[in-house]
């Protein structure tokens, strides 16, 4: 087959490319920049990662939940249920900002995450509305503690940026939507008896 060329310009896109990677996962760019040393870097990256997996697994599991939800409040998990992930999708973002800038790799692909994630897998089928809250308590638990755990460690090293990012970015929207959705798992009449 002729290539389609104008003038010596071939035209066709280039979409077989392949290479060697030019960082591994669970490296750090040892000279760079920055007031820690690599080795502090390479251990924060190290936990954030692990935050990132089950961030994005929380983040996944908000958007099946929202597809799932059904009972008499519907409409309001509905829509509780995507604000969360759109939330979740932000804190993905900054997790996955601040491993680059400590010159790590990020977890990135559904497999890999799947294969690190703390979060345990819920069903591919429906589950009942207190089912789907206890799920994703339970998830924003694990991620809480995980906070906490990093932002010691973080602090033990050193590393400011790390520790203020996981307590005031990512620790706080979980235990805010924590509390958000828990509220529905109260036991209250939604009609009141007189």
């Amino acid at each position: 087959m002729k290539k389609q060329t104008i003038g010596d310009a071939n035209v066709a896109p280039h979409w077989h490319a392949k290479a060697k990677e030019i960082q591994a996962y669970g490296s750090v760019i040892e000279d760079m920049p920055h007031r820690l040393s690599a080795k502090v870097r390479a251990e924060m990256v190290g936990k954030l990662n692990q935050l990132l997996a089950d961030s994005i697994d929380l983040r996944d599991m908000y958007k099946k939940h929202h597809w799932q939800v059904s009972g008499p409040t519907f409409y309001q998990l509905h829509l509780l249920f995507d604000k969360h992930f759109e939330e979740q999708v932000e804190l993905v973002d900054t997790i996955a900002e601040r491993i680059q800038l400590l010159g790590g790799v990020t977890i990135a692909m559904g497999g890999d995450v799947a294969q690190i994630s703390q979060i345990p897998k819920p069903p591919r089928g429906k589950e009942e509305v207190p089912v789907q809250i206890s799920r994703l308590l339970e998830a924003h638990k694990i991620i809480m503690q995980q906070c906490h755990d990093i932002a010691e460690a973080a602090d033990d090293a050193g590393d400011d940026g790390t520790n203020d990012m996981v307590v005031s970015d990512i620790l706080r929207p979980n235990e805010l939507q924590s509390w958000f959705i828990g509220q529905h798992l109260v036991e209250m009449p939604l009609i009141l008896d007189k």
